[in-house]
């Protein structure tokens, strides 16, 4: 409509001012009034486009509205070539670990490096028993993060100590209480042995033992193959990990790292004071 419009008045225009011209060189030559009409109507045509091209124009506003916020999506568990990697089966000791069914596990508890909440020295192992996660710092103000299991016997020491003594695929002994509750249990008693290392026992591919003062604080982490316990309060054992982190953090934990572990919520690192008062 705009474009009929333009158009119309194009030719109006354009007709009165070749009247005008016509009118005005009356008194010329033939000739002369043909190139001075020529001329005009030229000049009047090209003076016209930009205008007639204008109107036709289709223009975009130069604010144009957001779109709706997509709805965000529920986290989703991480899947790439890395995690299948690091949770398949492998082969260690002459035993087959199963791979681990990631996709079904929060994503928070999975292995993954974190910028360091504890505040506490590199190589210090910190065990967040309220949280069901595991750290070890590192340096440059990150940590490594593991998810944990926590057992009845895990909510039951905290404090400071050391990692006394590491072992791979170790044999399970159940203490006199436990066997004073479950006397099927005494088969694998100190006794008699304990369990024999494998997939299925109960201290998984590897155990750290924690002492205090010299002392066993009969405090472990250990492996499980139970990996739909991780991120949970269980009900017996300390404090455990899937067998693939197990195996991760006893690569770089060494011998008497120090280990701290908080029943509590655990204290957030102090600040240092960045104030133009500050001594």
């Amino acid at each position: 409509m705009d474009c009929l419009v333009a158009l119309m008045f194009l030719g109006v225009g354009c007709r009165l001012s070749l009247a005008a011209t016509i009118a005005h060189t009356s008194h010329r030559s033939g000739a002369d009034k043909q190139m001075i009409i020529s001329r005009r109507s030229l000049l009047l045509g090209t003076l016209a486009a930009p205008a007639l091209l204008s109107a036709c124009a289709t223009t975009e506003p130069k604010n144009p509205p957001i779109p709706a916020k997509v709805a965000e999506l529920p986290p989703q568990s991480p899947e790439d070539p890395e995690l299948d990697a690091r949770y398949g089966a492998f082969e260690d000791g002459g035993h087959l670990v199963p791979a681990v069914p990631y996709k079904q596990i929060d994503p928070q508890y999975l292995r993954q490096r974190v910028t360091d909440p504890t505040g506490e020295m590199p190589g210090t192992v910190v065990v967040d028993t309220s949280k069901r996660f595991l750290y070890v710092v590192e340096a440059g103000g990150t940590a490594m993060r593991y998810g944990i299991g926590v057992g009845r016997q895990g909510f039951s020491w905290e404090g400071d100590g050391v990692i006394h003594w590491r072992q791979a695929w170790p044999r399970w002994k159940p203490p006199a209480e436990m066997i004073g509750r479950q006397p099927e249990l005494e088969k694998y008693s100190i006794a008699n042995g304990g369990m024999e290392p494998g997939v299925m026992n109960p201290l998984g591919a590897r155990a750290l033992y924690i002492y205090r003062d010299g002392q066993d604080t009969l405090y472990r982490l250990h492996g499980s193959p139970e990996w739909n316990s991780i991120g949970k309060a269980v009900s017996s054992g300390c404090v455990r990990l899937m067998n693939h982190d197990i195996v991760d953090l006893y690569e770089r934990v060494p011998y008497h790292a120090r280990i701290k572990v908080f029943q509590a919520p655990m204290p957030q690192p102090q600040q240092p004071d960045t104030s133009l008062n500050a001594a």
